[in-house]
This record gives structure tokens, sequence and C-alpha cells, in this order.
């Protein structure tokens, strides 16, 4: 029988989905079967308390988790939120039900061994419950008690070769797609570059010291698979600046049917012939693309990299070969201000392993200088960028202003100048620049 009634979390479990509650409720049944079992140093009353309290916040509409101080491990201060129930007496086996962030491999690329060295270490020191992944990309451990903190994170480091994540006000776990190894549209090595910046910025990702949360997310292609675009304060999304590849035999084979758009993947349901006039041409953002006489053609400057063409005809499309990345800056949820998207700062950069990145490395290690030194507290680089100017950051980065970084027109009919800027030093003397000007 069940410690708590939950019939309002029971609902949940009616839909036509499958239900995280069905999922804590037969973790429950398993701990509860192995009462007093050294298989577990957690509570095993765990998972029952937290369906209780999870019951008792829908009732009560609001949450009785509290933050309750800072909890971590040794020479760390990130990887581990700390979270306590504000009704311990009612739920000890939650009374503690700390989360720890685990750093997961880039690409998200493991092995089933792995896999169940992970969940028998959680099974035996804490929930057993985890998410995989959670919103930054980590694997999330949900729920262990204090004592149990350094125990995990021993035998993470010394018995599985595993690191924590990033957690507070530093550098969050870099995240990547899957880059290379899998997919065709990549225009760069998203897994060696995230591994490599994980790797030269450990001191960032384990001891906080910025203003607040920083997040490096690397999509090998404009698809942006990790929404980098969205949720990364330096979005690195793969691109190409020279023409899309056309196999023309393959158009005409799209156009007579003979290949299947969008790789076939129509969900089960027929679209009928395929019309690229239609599902192509007309779906084009700046339409720079014709179909005539049985030839597609792009006119390429015009293209914005949006990759619907590719991704309808891979076959017939392909990116070009002349590969890189673009680096956007400045995207964020809703914290202090509003949420925001990035914005383009390096419209093409080569991606050089040879050099060991140098040149990415010294564009972001002259943003974390200006961010730390006049971020506000809680405030992200986006934030900053806006209470400041996208100016400013060009002049932090050492950057030539381009027109690609311009997102609307300006709508301030007046231009600033510093004096050193002006020719012929006509800032240092107003009337000789009346003087010019009516010249």
């Amino acid at each position: 029988m069940a410690k708590h009634e939950t019939p309002l979390l029971d609902q949940l479990e009616s839909g036509p989905w499958p239900s995280f509650v069905s999922d804590m409720k037969q973790e429950a049944e398993a701990r509860a079967k192995n009462e007093g079992n050294v298989e577990y140093q957690v509570a095993q009353d765990n998972i029952e308390d937290l369906l209780g309290v999870l019951e008792l916040s829908y009732n009560d509409c609001t949450t009785h988790w509290k933050h309750g101080g800072i909890v971590g491990v040794f020479g760390y201060g990130g990887g581990v939120i700390g979270r306590y129930c504000d009704q311990p007496e009612k739920f000890p086996g939650v009374a503690h039900f700390h989360t720890l962030r685990v750093n997961q491999p880039s690409g998200h690329f493991y092995t089933t061994d792995y896999l169940k060295k992970l969940c028998d270490l959680w099974e035996f020191r804490g929930s057993g419950m985890t998410n995989m992944h959670g919103s930054t990309g980590d694997i999330i451990f949900l729920g262990t008690t204090t004592p149990q903190l350094e125990e995990i994170f021993y035998e993470m480091t010394h018995k599985l070769d595993q690191d924590l994540g990033g957690s507070g006000s530093n550098l969050r776990t870099p995240s990547d797609c899957i880059g290379e190894a899998r997919c065709e549209f990549a225009c760069y090595d998203t897994q060696d570059l995230c591994t490599h910046l994980t790797m030269e910025y450990q001191d960032e990702l384990h001891r906080p010291a910025f203003p607040y949360k920083f997040k490096f997310k690397f999509d090998g292609c404009p698809n942006c698979c990790v929404a980098s675009i969205a949720r990364a304060d330096l979005s690195f999304i793969g691109t190409w600046r020279d023409e899309i590849q056309i196999d023309q035999e393959a158009v005409q084979a799209y156009v007579n049917g003979e290949l299947k758009p969008n790789g076939g993947a129509h969900a089960g349901r027929d679209w009928g012939p395929f019309d690229i006039q239609k599902e192509v041409i007309d779906l084009c953002p700046t339409g720079c693309m014709k179909y005539e006489n049985g030839k597609l053609e792009i006119n390429n400057k015009e293209c914005t990299r949006c990759m619907h063409c590719i991704n309808v005809m891979p076959r017939a499309l392909r990116p070009g070969k002349d590969k890189g990345c673009s680096i956007l800056a400045g995207a964020k949820a809703p914290i202090l201000d509003g949420a925001q998207m990035s914005s383009m700062l390096v419209p093409f950069i080569k991606v050089n392993k040879e050099d060991k990145y140098a040149e990415i490395k010294e564009l972001i290690e002259n943003i974390w200088d200006w961010w730390m030194e006049e971020g506000k507290n809680r405030e992200r680089l986006g934030e900053l960028m806006k209470r400041q100017g996208f100016q400013k950051l060009l002049e932090v980065t050492g950057l030539d202003p381009d027109p690609r970084m311009v997102q609307e027109p300006r709508h301030n009919p007046y231009i600033f100048w510093k004096e050193e800027e002006v020719p012929g030093g006509w800032g240092r003397d107003i009337n000789e620049f009346r003087k010019h000007h009516q010249r």
C-alpha cells in the first residue's frame, strides 16, 4: 500500500502518453521490495515521500522545496544544487534531496556499460531517479542526501573517470550536437571544439567567479539541434561561405517522384506528389531560388542559410565546401530582462584544430574580461550588451562592424562620434566643424 494518497498525481497517469508518475511509482515499488537491502544507502522511502510532497504542492498550488544553503563537494563551487523540503517532519525521505549535474560526453555518446555503472551508482547512493538530459545538457542525478555527496563524487571521478557539470555563476557545461560523427550537414567538428573548451576552462566551470551563468553551445549547422541561438551566451553555429552544392540529376529525381522529400520522413502521412515550387521555391525566406526548364538555380548572395531547401532535398543539395562557423552572442531566457535571441558577432570563422582554436579563445576571453568587469549581479551577457550597446562589445573584442551584424534599421536619427573618430579633429572645435560643414 502506498505511503501517501496521491489522487491528483494519479490523474496524470490517465493520459495517452507515458507518465513520469508511473516511473516514480515503479521506482518506489522496487525500493520498497528491497527494504533493508545494503544496495541502498539513501532512505528507501524517499520516492514515496517525493510523491507525497509533489501531491501536496499540487494541492497547495505552491512549491514545498527550498534552497537551504550551499552544499557541494570539496574543491568545487558548482555541480551540486542544494534541495531541501520545507516539510521534513512529514516527508523525512526528502528532507534532503540534492541534485547533481554530471558532465555529459560530447555528442551524448555513451556505451550501455557506462550508463549501467552510472545507474548502479545512483541506485546505491541516491534516489535512482535521473533526467537524461537537463536543459543545459548534463545528466541529472535527482535526489540524494548531504553525507552522500563526497562519496558519489569520489566514485564518479576515481572509478568512472567522470566529472561534474556546472551550476551557479560559472561556465555551464558546454553542450554540442552530434556533429560530424553522424550528421552529413555538420560544417565543423562540434565534439572536438566542445571537448577542447570544456577541458580548457575547468576553473571557470567548477569555481564560480562570473556575474551569472555563461553558456557555450555548439550547433554543427543552422538546423540548430541544440538551440544555441536561443539559449547560449555564445552560440557556435556551423555555416559555409561559398555556394550550396547542387546535384541537378537528384533535383529532377525529387521532381519526378523517384526520391522522397525530407528523407522520407512524413510521419506516415501521404502528402501527395512533391511540388518543388510549393514546397521549396515559395518557402525560401529571401526568394533566392528558382526552378526553370528542369534546372534549380540559387542566388547564393541572398541565401540566409535557413537550411529548408537542404532539409527537403538532402540528396540534391548540400552545404558549401568552404565550411566554418558563425559566432553569435547574448541569448538567454528571462531573468533580469526578457528572453532574447543571440546576435551575430562573427559572421564566419574557420574552426582550426591546428592552432587549438586560438582565435576563438581570444574572443571568449576578451568578452569575459568585459563582462566580469562591467556585469551586474545576475546579469547575463545579453543584458550587458543591451545596457551598454553592441558597439561596446565590438570595442572590447576588437571586431570591425559588419552589415551582417545589423538586426534592424536604426531608429535614432543622430550619430554620436568619438573625438578620435572625427576626421581632422573637428570634435575639438565645434566652430571649425560648423565652418567646414558650411563650406
